[in-house]
């Protein structure tokens, strides 16, 4: 017996007035009965984008209050705004400190307590740093820089605040030409270097760098001027300069390779607040990112990427002493890459986040034993921050089953409280289910992890369609997260059963796992994904084996490429976001070079042969299997024309295929309303194949 799955066109059609009532919807509900005792219902894409997405923990100086963000989109603006919200770390009911059409990010407490620093483009000066007073009041403009202002970081006296800002730099050739075009009425760009745009912006010849700014008097300058960025825009870390803590003392990061677009050389460097030349401190010619001063102001620690060129290497978080001047790496017995970290106050110990298999987790690890130990669970533990001592932390947590929310945990991990409930109400009305993991054999006996997710109003003795998911990266993984675009829930509401694999390539199972599927795109990784389709298909009686397609995006998009003509009949259908096409023609037209010459063993003209085993296009005589493809013209990541040449292919083989297009989107489909026509457009195929 199957199971009716289905989201009709009129549904579709429908959906911006359904999200219209949303927001009403949602409000009613307080005044009728209470949600727990409502009849859960599926997720809808509106549902998804009604969501409130809290963002990042910032405990005040006095350990008592939290400030963080919430951003909500609207679809009939087609736009989304973030403000900042206050609560007390003892618990209670959240105060939202900012309001009006304009978003403000990137909170930071002054270290008195007294002031808020945050970003917000509330004039026509575009984005600049404001202060607002942490008791409530007006917020004031700090900066009013012409290239913009972002991320306050403040001295430890709270006599300077440093930022970033994009700068026209003197005597940089690359960004001259661009200067003389700015001041007139031609929209022409000129480019001396390969790095001509990133993500989905063309680059504007200005560099990022370094600020500082007294609050009191308002006197700004800059702290790392040359014909760098400084900051770097690619491979950066959660935040990428620092000052000492007796204010004498800047570190940042830098990128002084010839050509940025071939080299991964991030570089941590020192310059005297001062001013003066600065010194580079770490060594190596890998990517060094993230530095941070320890409270004592004795350690300066960074993460650190060991192979030049590998944008997914292990993050070791190293460890300088000012004294010794020596350097050691704290992490290197933990075979997991560390994503961000604090010092605790006593500059004895560094807590920081780690992905481990599908959860992320918070370690401990002391300067002394550098011994990590973990300390909290099976959870996805993104963002946090300390609460006095560290016995406490305010953690950004979230789910497959539950979006993120601020809860306060001690230092061993166990839960205190709930601090955020952004989300509750409407959570409780949705049928939303936690993943179920499972192991498997893949390639080689390797060990393979794989979840899955069950629809709504699941019954074993019912056979149910399969989505088969395949992410991106390809060092990536699916973890038990509440993903705002690939979201799990989302795409088994009709009635499907997701099955997401972890093959090789996949981050948090070691290092190795991770390396084994470079200049090895589509053997053993190819492998490990019919192997954990086989397994879930032969353990699980409620899986249909007629009934499964296959989606990915980025990478999964390249797999959804290199199945068409491998796998036969397997699969009814394939849905591809933004997938790799022709490895040959990607390699001219993507702009982080460094990514292909690793994966494929350098430039194709010096080493053709992989290009060529792994090339989806060389084998479209044998596609057969209709697929949805998807493409946004702003990316420049993997750009509109290998979508279009995987389009191309089918259709002019009369293979069932359709494209959707978006001209102003990049890699990913970030606007609302754009969103909605992705997933009812995905849906409505879906439902075309395996009806």
């Amino acid at each position: 017996m199957s199971t009716r799955v289905g989201y009709s066109r009129d549904r579709f059609v429908t959906s911006l007035l359904v999200f219209a009532v949303a927001c009403l919807t949602t409000t009613l509900a307080a005044t009728t009965a209470p949600a727990a005792a409502q009849q859960q219902r599926p997720m809808t894409p509106e549902d998804l984008w009604a969501m409130g997405r809290v963002g990042a923990p910032a405990v005040s100086p006095d350990s008592r209050s939290v400030v963080y963000t919430v951003t909500r989109y609207d679809v009939d603006t087609d736009r989304g705004r973030t403000h900042l919200w206050l609560v007390p770390v003892a618990g209670g009911e959240p105060r939202q400190l900012t309001h009006g059409d304009a978003s403000s990010s990137s909170p930071a407490w002054s270290p008195d307590g007294q002031s808020i620093a945050f970003v917000s483009a509330r004039n026509e000066d575009g984005p600049q740093i404001w202060l607002m007073p942490a008791a409530g009041g007006e917020a004031r403009q700090l900066t009013r820089v012409e290239g913009g202002a972002g991320g306050p970081v403040w001295s430890p006296d709270g006599s300077l605040l440093a930022f970033t800002s994009r700068v026209w730099v003197e005597g940089d050739e690359g960004g001259e030409a661009m200067r003389r075009l700015a001041g007139s009425r031609s929209s022409a760009k000129i480019y001396d270097d390969i790095m001509v745009r990133h993500w989905d912006r063309w680059l504007d010849g200005k560099r990022s760098h370094v600020l500082v700014i007294d609050p009191a008097t308002g006197e700004t300058r800059d702290l790392t001027p040359g014909p760098y960025d400084s900051p770097p825009i690619a491979l950066g870390g959660f935040h990428d300069y620092d000052i000492s803590p007796d204010g004498t003392e800047l570190a940042f990061v830098r990128n002084v390779d010839e050509q940025t677009a071939v080299g991964t050389g991030n570089n941590v460097w020192l310059v005297p607040i001062a001013g003066g030349e600065p010194r580079r401190l770490s060594p190596g010619d890998g990517n060094d990112v993230a530095p941070r001063y320890s409270p004592d102001g004795r350690w300066i620690a960074w993460l650190s990427q060991e192979r030049p060129g590998f944008e997914a290497d292990r993050a070791v978080l190293m460890l300088y002493d000012r004294r010794t001047g020596r350097t050691r790496a704290l992490t290197g017995d933990l075979d997991r890459s560390v994503s961000s970290y604090k010092w605790t106050p006593d500059s004895r110990a560094i807590f920081f986040n780690a992905q481990d298999e599908v959860h992320v987790r918070i370690y401990r690890v002391g300067l002394r034993d550098g011994v990590a130990r973990p300390v909290t669970g099976d959870a996805y533990d993104g963002a946090f921050a300390l609460v006095g001592d560290g016995s406490r932390i305010v953690v950004a947590r979230q789910q497959a089953h539950q979006p993120t929310e601020l809860v306060l945990v001690d230092d061993r991990g166990r839960e205190r409280r709930r601090l955020t409930r952004v989300n509750d109400r409407l959570v409780s009305q949705l049928a939303l289910q936690p993943v179920e993991t499972f192991w498997h054999a893949g390639a080689q006996g390797a060990r393979v992890q794989s979840f899955m997710v069950k629809p709504p109003d699941f019954d074993p003795a019912q056979r149910y369609p399969v989505i088969f998911l395949v992410h991106g990266g390809p060092q990536s993984a699916w973890s038990d997260f509440f993903h705002y675009r690939w979201n799990y829930n989302l795409f088994a509401s009709p009635g499907y059963v997701v099955i997401a694999p972890n093959p090789r390539g996949s981050t948090g199972f070691g290092q190795q796992f991770t390396d084994e599927i470079s200049r090895d795109w589509g053997g053993r990784v190819f492998e490990d994904l019919m192997l954990a389709l086989d397994h879930a298909l032969a353990e699980y009686p409620f899986l249909d084996d007629d009934r499964v397609a296959a989606a990915g995006a980025s990478y999964g998009g390249y797999m959804m490429n290199w199945f068409q003509g491998r796998t036969g009949d397997r699969f009814r259908t394939l849905v591809n976001h933004a997938g790799v096409f022709d490895l040959r023609s990607m390699y001219f037209a993507t702009e982080e070079l460094w990514f292909p010459e690793w994966e494929f063993g350098g430039p194709p003209w010096e080493a053709p042969e992989d290009y060529q085993r792994w090339n989806p296009a060389v084998h479209v005589e044998h596609w057969r299997t209709p697929m949805l493809v998807i493409h946004g013209q702003l990316d420049y990541r993997v750009p509109i024309e290998q979508g279009l040449g995987a389009f191309t292919a089918l259709r002019r083989q009369d293979i069932p295929a359709r494209l959707l297009y978006f001209p102003d989107e990049g890699h990913w489909i970030l606007r609302p309303a754009n969103a909605l026509v992705w997933w009812g457009t995905v849906f409505e195929w879906l439902d075309e194949w395996l009806r």
